[in-house]
């Protein structure tokens, strides 16, 4: 078999919380693209999506810490030094570790030279899925080995990069991206104002395979005395905004007999359970931890309301436009969340979800709107799933982007 064209960059590989890059990549596969996997990151996740289990690709591991593969770093750092691009891509690294001299700086310049080292000969491009530490990699191996590189860009490595460096990886004077992608109109705006050519910067919404989940289930009218079922799904980081929605729960009237599912890891899980436990409403949540899609789809479908409180971080970190919003959508699951960065390009507060201020009061007041008038999230629901299927399914984006990848390869070709 020839080698694979293109090489795509990835910061971990298989990971649960990004399922839009594995829905992605499938489909780029199954459309004809043939690539293989550089990860930065060995898999930390217990569990993987069925996705993962179809893409054919072949997944080569960068060392993560250049410390713990020598002899492979020392080869390959030897070997750059032949390459006709070695100097213009020292010059680059050496401008940019002036401006940011970090460990995890340095490591990317290593990874970099271990991925031009061990690239097969057949290569002609780099793609990269988030334009912060993966497109470094990418960029400084493109420059190393004379190829183009591109990336997809999603929300924290375009809110929390520095503007210098978002500045020149957009720049081709400065060997930045053949073309880059971003899943949301609010993101795609920012890095068009930033770039020297808008026109390199497409909106490509990751939309839904509609055809990987189960038909929306005919949901009962559920009476007012009933119990509410909420459930969100999210890492627990601060731009999730959990620690509102508990706050918004323990505001809850104490006649609402409502239970929360929570269903994601992350570095503050053991904190927000504390904070449960503290505001005396451990006993009406159920903390699910990292699921698979099979497991998250099972639970939306016996939900009767998604929330999400997302809100910007301190560091400017912000969710894009999750994919979560778009698979409750298509088992009619009604939304409350929040008018943050791109979550209004998809959800229309009062026509097709509930949007709300982040604050608790604001967050316990929306839930309460649901859940004392059944007819609301049915309503709302109805609507959000029209827009997913009119708007928001996956294959126009991926043919969008199979059209800019293969334009890149082809030039090298």
């Amino acid at each position: 078999m020839t080698d694979a064209p293109l090489a795509v960059v990835v910061k971990g590989w298989p990971r649960l919380s990004e399922t839009f890059i594995a829905q992605e990549l499938v489909a780029l596969e199954e459309a004809g693209l043939r690539f293989d996997i550089w990860s930065l990151r060995h898999p930390t996740d217990q569990k993987t999506h069925p996705l993962h289990d179809r893409l054919k690709a072949r997944v080569r591991y960068l060392p993560e810490y250049l410390r713990d593969a020598p002899e492979r770093v020392a080869a390959a750092q030897k070997a750059a030094q032949t390459m006709p691009g070695y100097d213009a891509a020292l010059d680059i690294f050496e401008r940019d570790l002036a401006r940011d001299d970090t460990p995890n700086r340095r490591r990317r310049f290593g990874q970099a030279c271990v991925m031009a080292h061990e690239l097969p000969s057949g290569t002609q491009g780099i793609y990269a899925h988030f334009l912060h530490t993966p497109s470094s990699v990418a960029r400084y191996a493109a420059i190393l080995r004379g190829l183009e590189w591109s990336f997809s860009a999603h929300a924290k490595d375009i809110w929390t990069s520095p503007e210098w460096e978002l500045r020149e990886k957009l720049d081709p004077a400065r060997h930045g991206a053949a073309f880059g992608a971003t899943c949301t109109g609010f993101g795609a705006r920012h890095l068009q104002d930033l770039a020297e050519d808008p026109g390199r910067i497409d909106l490509v919404y990751h939309g839904l395979d509609l055809g990987r989940f189960p038909a929306p289930p005919a949901r009962a009218l559920r009476r007012v005395n009933d119990s509410f079922r909420m459930m969100s799904v999210g890492r627990m980081v601060e731009k999730k905004g959990f620690d509102n929605l508990i706050d918004a729960l323990a505001l809850l009237p104490a006649a609402l007999d409502w239970h929360w599912t929570h269903i994601g890891g992350g570095d503050l899980s053991q904190a927000m359970k504390a904070r449960a436990q503290a505001l005396g409403i451990s006993g009406r949540i159920t903390w699910r931890g990292a699921c698979d899609q099979p497991e998250v789809i099972d639970a939306m479908r016996a939900a009767d309301l998604f929330v999400l409180p997302s809100r910007i971080a301190q560091d400017g970190d912000r969710d894009g436009l999750p994919n979560v919003l778009m698979e409750a959508a298509s088992q009619k699951l009604p939304i409350l969340s929040t008018p943050v960065s791109a979550i209004p390009e998809f959800i229309i507060s009062g026509q097709s979800g509930v949007l709300s201020d982040d604050a608790p009061e604001a967050l316990a007041a929306a839930v309460q709107r649901f859940a004392t008038d059944p007819t609301l999230g049915p309503k709302l629901a109805e609507a959000a799933f029209s827009r997913l299927k009119a708007d928001f399914t996956m294959a126009p984006g991926i043919a969008q982007l199979r059209a800019r990848l293969t334009a890149m390869l082809s030039r090298a070709g």
